[in-house]
């Protein structure tokens, strides 16, 4: 992402922010009242994903409602309590990040996102989420940015897990929605929290080639997911590799060294037996490094779950390789290292 376009969200002085790139093929740009045909466009496109999770989707479904929306935006904008902005594809409004909350007396604000189907796969919402949450802390001394998400939004819930926040708790039978009452979780990041910005002095990859290992590493994390009664499945990992790959567990005094069906298999099963459940694991930092067609990233995650009926949680370090092929960016190998598991009082 390039390294000016959190300094340029706001509307610092009533002069609207200028449209800045997301990657080689998408902006992020503001989003204003004239503009509700096309917001409402883009809604009605939207609607069968982000109709359960946002709240205004479901009563922008005309014209006037969607001015509404747009105009309702604009004055928190004005008061500075709020904004919207919109995501573009190849100049086709896709989705689009806000600031639904923004308290500078109290140094807290929220966040969210929305995105239709033709936006996903791409890592558009975290790149754009992270403009944001570094413009609120680095621009405006903000301290805390939260994320307010129904338990049942896997998607939303895994964006806050990439951005490297924290699940503060669960808020249960919050809010009803078409006759039944969902549960609410509350997910933050702190500005001592927040990773600085790169070093200048590393090559930097190209957005696309980024985007693409941003999506890889997504898809190999969340395929463990079996939480809110979600059935894991792994099978993609055979995808992400190369035929050839090896994942190497490196927590005992040696190495286990494993081709990818000897690691997808036993994990599999654990996953869906009921060995391993409400389980999901998440970066919280990462560094990439890509030159040319080979690229290596580090990261730190977390995980958490039960396993046996005992809940745990744990942390521990990722390095993967990844090769450019003919089919595009795949996984060559794999290692990491736990630290010991913590089992909640």
């Amino acid at each position: 992402m390039p390294s000016d376009i959190s300094g340029r969200l706001g509307l610092e002085g009533g002069t609207p922010m200028l449209t800045n790139p997301l990657d080689d093929h998408a902006q992020l740009c503001p989003l204003e009242p004239w503009q509700a045909p096309e917001f409402l466009a883009h809604i009605d496109r939207a609607r069968p994903l982000v109709d359960p999770w946002i709240p205004w989707a479901s009563l922008t479904t005309d014209l006037a409602s969607a001015t509404t929306t747009l105009q309702r935006y604009a004055d928190l904008s004005s008061s500075d309590s709020g904004r919207i902005y919109g995501i573009r594809l190849e100049g086709v409004l896709v989705g689009g990040v806000m600031f639904t909350r923004f308290e500078t007396a109290s140094g807290v604000c929220e966040i969210g996102c929305w995105l239709e189907e033709a936006g996903q796969g791409r890592g558009l919402v975290t790149r754009a989420c992270r403009a944001l949450i570094d413009w609120a802390f680095t621009e405006r001394g903000m301290s805390r940015v939260e994320w307010w998400v129904a338990s049942g939004n896997t998607r939303s819930i895994a964006t806050a897990r990439r951005l490297g926040m924290t699940r503060d708790g669960v808020l249960r039978q919050r809010y009803p929605y078409r006759g039944v009452r969902n549960d609410s979780e509350v997910w933050s990041v702190l500005a001592q929290e927040w990773p600085p910005a790169a070093d200048g002095g590393r090559s930097a990859p190209t957005c696309d080639d980024q985007a693409e290992v941003d999506r890889l590493t997504g898809l190999f994390m969340d395929s463990f997911t079996n939480t809110a009664g979600r059935c894991a499945d792994l099978r993609i990992i055979r995808e992400l590799f190369v035929p050839e790959g090896r994942i190497i567990s490196n927590i005992g005094s040696d190495p286990v060294i494993m081709d990818v069906d000897a690691f997808v298999e036993p994990r599999q099963k654990m996953l869906t037996d009921g060995t391993l459940t409400e389980f999901s694991e998440w970066e919280v930092s990462q560094r990439t490094e890509i030159f040319g067609s080979v690229a290596h990233r580090f990261s730190e995650y977390r995980k958490s779950g039960v396993r046996d009926g005992a809940r745990f949680e744990g942390c521990g370090h990722k390095t993967t390789q990844f090769l450019r092929t003919r089919e595009g960016w795949r996984m060559s190998s794999m290692a990491w290292d736990d630290e010991p598991v913590h089992v909640p009082e």
